[in-house]
């Protein structure tokens, strides 16, 4: 089997026609997942202005001019708030890598494992706030990872519980911690003050090489830890039929190997492409859409497929589409650097 992958680069400062443009393709898909509890299953206006007012105010002026932008209609206000959504799950494994011989700057690297037919596949390149950003985004102002102009990367992967409460989706507020923090302890603070609505594991690597692992559920306290390979789950399994069918517990220990023998960049990005990591069960929902590689000291981004690199940076950035065409195979064939 294949699947075939639409990605585009896009660079756009504030919101406006582009960004509009993505609001018009992904819509009916996203009004569906948001409602198919009932609209009053969801939070109303008022509550999901004040809960951005109080944890995230920054971004309501970007809030506000993205309702216009659609219309100005309550659902798609309430749905861009990301307060208390339906549930997000996805697989996805990700750490952080040294040189041993520090010839190379750390990376931020993931592997994002999610349903193709759910993926946006927009690099935006932005600046809403205070500093730019580019990011892969999703809800289509959120952020799966990206780094910003100050060097914070930033990645996220689901942590293996089902459990729902009261919060905000995790990719806006990976979106906030790259629009507002300068440092990974900027970053840690705010994932500590912001609540989610369910678990998640947060990577974060800085320009300075700062980096920590952060765990967030919605009735737990946020736990800093150094865990430099994560996958999804947090201290231990805790949904094993799901650990089970995204090979959880395997893609982590190979990860960690990858991570603790590699010598080159390239070895990792190797080792990303490379079964258990790469997963090619696309039609459950959870096959690898793109390996994503963040140098946040030279701001740079890397998007590999199997035999395909993407370079990106914020000093070269292209506008550009890519269509990625996946085939499953018994061993994908490895991307070779150069």
């Amino acid at each position: 089997m294949s699947v075939e992958l639409q990605f585009q680069a896009i660079l756009e400062d504030t919101p406006d026609e582009k960004w509009k443009a993505i609001f018009q393709q992904f819509w009916p898909g996203y009004r569906a997942w948001f409602l198919r509890s009932g609209v009053a299953g969801r939070p109303t206006y008022l509550e999901c202005r004040q809960a951005l007012r109080t944890y995230m105010p920054e971004l309501i002026p970007i809030w506000e001019k993205l309702i216009a932008l659609t219309g100005g209609g309550d659902v798609e206000a309430r749905f861009l708030s990301l307060w208390c959504p339906p549930a997000y799950i996805a697989g996805c494994s990700q750490g952080v890598w040294f040189d041993p011989h520090a010839q190379e700057e750390p990376i931020l690297l993931r592997n994002y494992d999610f349903a193709p037919v759910l993926l946006e596949g927009n690099l935006l390149n932005t600046r809403w706030v205070n500093q730019r950003v580019m990011a892969m985004s999703d809800c289509l102002w959120g952020a799966l990872d990206g780094v910003n102009e100050a060097g914070v990367s930033a990645s996220l992967s689901f942590g293996g519980r089902t459990i729902t409460g009261t919060g905000f989706g995790i990719p806006l507020v990976l979106r906030y911690v790259l629009e507002m923090a300068q440092n990974t302890e900027e970053a840690v603070a705010i994932l500590k003050r912001v609540p989610v609505h369910m678990t998640y594991n947060v990577t974060l690597l800085d320009r300075n090489g700062d980096w920590r692992t952060v765990f967030v559920s919605p009735d737990r306290e946020t736990e800093v830890v150094k865990r430099h390979a994560v996958t999804n789950y947090q201290h231990q399994i805790e949904w094993p039929q799901h650990a089970t069918a995204t090979l959880s517990y395997e893609r982590l220990n190979f990860l960690e190997q990858v991570l603790t023998h590699s010598t080159h960049s390239s070895q990792v990005v190797q080792g990303l492409l490379t079964k258990p990591l790469y997963q090619d069960a696309w039609l459950r929902g959870y096959g690898t859409l793109y390996t994503a590689i963040y140098r946040p000291v030279s701001q740079r981004v890397e998007l590999y497929w199997p035999q395909q690199l993407w370079p990106q940076s914020f000093e070269q950035f292209t506008e550009e589409q890519h269509t990625i065409i996946l085939v499953a195979q018994a061993d994908p064939m490895l991307y070779s650097a150069p």
